[in-house]
């Protein structure tokens, strides 16, 4: 996880500088495991966040707020017996651990100044936050660990507080240059730097490590038996300098973030220097890092759940619509000789003389052909000549008949894939929950999806609206997210005299240039259509047709699916999609 011993030392400080000596006002429990504690600290108010998620453990300040239940949890309300009012007199994180003691003065029941002290330990599934008296006995806590959960240490009401069991690990914090360079001499060559660092030393993550091994050898996938004694010397030094900086309280906060599709991938107080290719946003606290991090993490994993279960639905339409789409190309191979049935009809006429009843096929002259070939032509000897003819003619109608019917089912289910791919490619480019949800509901409004299922968009919430951009020549382009916002754009926003481009013949956005009725220069015209072709499925691709014409000629046929339109007097250009004037061109 990337919350360490070292992100906690950045945070003990924090706290300590901006909340130490402050009241708590309020407390909060918004979540089964989460706190929000209101400190009234050197006339500012302070929103604490204490979470104790498996996932996601943390404590930092917030600006973040959440709905609170009608009915405080019991643990909330303990707390607030206890707590409300309190000083924090204290603030402290025991070694380099995962774990922050706030000591609080409050007065009991009978106006005695008593202390107690709010623990939270920040360890994965074993995180918790706990309220302990002055004697160390535990008061309550938000998760109760009992014997069945645990043999080795319990949490529970009346019981000793006991520290996490010890790992036998050295505190970093209190080695010498001389003690760091013993310890990695004691290697095990088949372990890698960094891992050996992390089972080693208290409160270092694998970021760390890695960062550790990078700034001594400029890699960070180094095993210890490839190493000299001089490599674990600069191993050991670089070692040392981040943990004096932790000591002299030296922290860099940053925040990674990859540049390609914008998610937060990791945090830290020490600058990371192993990840060119990500950016790196400096801070100057701490809190504001996990506050974002966290928020945005949190707002990724809700869109990413919400697209999963999207395009889940989406792909099974899409794979029954494509099983379909095989068996009914099967059966137009199967009927596509009807021609050839009239003909063989045709054939038995011009050639009854010559057939007996009994005769199981005959080889005539095919004069539709050119030069007359021969061909044998199969009889039921069951059947008259006459009859044999008419049941090829039979035999023809309904492969004719057939033919055409499934003629025109492919064309629908054409079509439908078609629409499909488009939703798909919408929620692939969904950035909000508010675009996920206007999807959820056009796939509700199509019989996608059962409208108990779908997620409507927030009435209160205006609409999504499509990207905008600039071109090199100021002039506006327009692009669309969704098919909802693709009939927008076309019907009811653009112009008659505006350019439209959309790739061709795959699903992708609309995309419309503001001509204010003037001629557009082919340097915007091309920006467009790169931006059009990398807002669409064939955004990886290279030398991608891209379909443009006026407005005024895309029409939107009666009962087409949203996004679905035709359109007449286009030219075509090619273009190579181009991630970096995306982001040049945005606004």
């Amino acid at each position: 996880m990337p919350l360490d011993g070292i992100v906690v030392n950045c945070l003990v400080h924090e706290f300590n500088s901006r909340i130490l000596n402050g009241r708590i006002d309020k407390i909060y429990q918004p979540e089964k495991d989460e706190l929000f504690i209101y400190i009234r600290s050197k006339g500012k108010n302070e929103r604490l966040l204490l979470s104790a998620s498996s996932n996601h453990p943390r404590a930092h300040f917030t600006e973040v707020s959440k709905p609170n239940p009608s009915t405080p949890p019991m643990f909330c309300m303990l707390l607030r017996k206890h707590l409300t009012g309190g000083k924090i007199v204290s603030i402290s994180q025991p070694g380099l651990e995962r774990i922050i003691h706030f000591a609080i003065e409050t007065y009991n029941e009978l106006g005695d100044l008593t202390e107690k002290t709010l623990i939270i330990e920040m360890m994965g599934r074993h995180s918790n936050i706990i309220l302990i008296d002055k004697d160390g006995k535990i008061i309550d806590s938000i998760k109760h660990v009992g014997i069945s959960t645990s043999s080795v240490r319990q949490v529970m009401p009346g019981l000793k507080y006991t520290m996490p069991p010890s790992q036998d690990k050295v505190n970093p914090l209190e080695c010498t240059l001389d003690k760091i360079m013993e310890i990695m001499g004691n290697q095990a060559g088949g372990q890698k730097v960094d891992t050996y660092i992390v089972n080693h030393f208290t409160g270092i993550s694998p970021l760390i490590g890695r960062e550790i091994c990078f700034r001594a050898l400029g890699d960070s996938n180094v095993y210890l038996g490839e190493l000299n004694d001089s490599q674990i010397a600069l191993i050991s030094q670089e070692a040392y300098k981040i943990f004096m900086q932790v000591i002299n309280k030296q922290y860099s906060p940053v925040i990674l973030t990859n540049p390609k599709d914008k998610k937060v991938v990791d945090f830290s107080v020490v600058n990371i220097l192993q990840y060119p290719e990500y950016h790196i946003e400096h801070h100057s606290s701490i809190s504001n890092v996990l506050d974002m991090f966290y928020s945005t993490r949190n707002h990724q994993e809700r869109l990413k759940q919400k697209s999963s279960e999207l395009l889940k639905i989406i792909n099974t339409h899409l794979d029954r619509c494509k099983k379909k789409l095989n068996l009914q190309q099967k059966k137009m191979a199967e009927v596509s000789n009807h021609d050839e049935l009239k003909t063989f009809g045709d054939l038995i006429i011009s050639n009854i003389y010559r057939i007996e009843q009994g005769m199981d096929k005959i080889e005539v002259e095919n004069f539709y052909e050119e030069g007359s070939p021969v061909v044998t032509i199969p009889l039921d000897p069951r059947l008259s000549p006459a009859k044999n003819a008419q049941k090829y003619f039979n035999e023809y109608t309904k492969a004719k008949n057939t033919a055409k019917m499934v003629s025109q089912q492919i064309k629908l289910n054409v079509d439908e894939i078609n629409y499909l791919e488009s939703l798909q490619d919408a929620v692939l480019k969904a950035q909000t929950e508010q675009e996920i949800n206007e999807i959820w509901e056009e796939a509700s409004e199509q019989g996608y999806v059962k409208r108990t299922t779908a997620k409507k968009p927030d009435k209160d919430i205006s609409p999504s609206k499509p990207m905008h951009f600039v071109s090199s020549d100021g002039i506006n382009i327009y692009v669309g997210k969704n098919n909802k916002q693709n009939d927008y754009l076309t019907l009811k926003f653009a112009q008659s005299n505006d350019l439209w481009l959309h790739v061709k013949n795959i699903p992708g956005s609309h995309t419309i240039i503001q001509t204010g009725g003037k001629d557009v220069p082919d340097s915007t015209l091309l920006e467009a259509a790169m931006l059009a072709a990398y807002y669409s499925k064939a955004r990886f691709s290279s030398n991608v047709p891209v379909d443009y014409t006026h407005v005024k000629n895309v029409k939107k046929p009666s009962g087409a699916k949203p996004g679905m339109v035709i359109y007449e007097n286009y030219k075509t250009i090619y273009v190579t999609p181009n991630e970096d004037l995306s982001l040049k061109l945005s606004k």
